[in-house]
């Protein structure tokens, strides 16, 4: 019973022997346009210092985007506390304004009941 020979099965034999495996990479490394092939690969999956470079460059435009986008937010924050610290003068003066008028006039029904009922 043999087995046919396929591309599979070679590939399942160079899973099994690390040996022949070494000896395979060894053959074709030792063949100029082959390790210019696997070297050229490896390379397009390296990362350069210039794409390492340019990943720093867009790294810091975004931080510098973020520290201008928090400077803003910190700008109409401040701005909104100084709304909130307005209107909340406004609501104090309201207060003061309404029970201004409205106690003397409470006052004045009180006294008015007073002298209807004892009077």
């Amino acid at each position: 019973m043999s087995r046919e020979i396929t591309a599979d099965f070679i590939v399942e034999l160079f899973e099994r022997d690390a040996k022949a495996r070494r000896r395979l990479a060894e053959l074709l490394v030792s063949e100029p346009e082959i390790r210019l092939t696997i070297i050229s690969a490896a390379l397009r999956e390296v990362a350069l210092k210039s794409d390492i470079e340019n990943l720093r460059r867009e790294i810091r435009n975004e931080l510098d985007g973020l520290r201008r986008e928090i400077s803003d937010i910190r700008k109409e924050l401040s701005e909104l506390r100084g709304r909130v610290s307005r209107v909340e003068a406004h609501v104090d003066l309201l207060i003061k304004v309404f029970l201004g008028f409205n106690v003397p006039l409470l006052v004045a029904v009180i006294g008015i009941l007073l002298k209807m009922i004892f009077g």
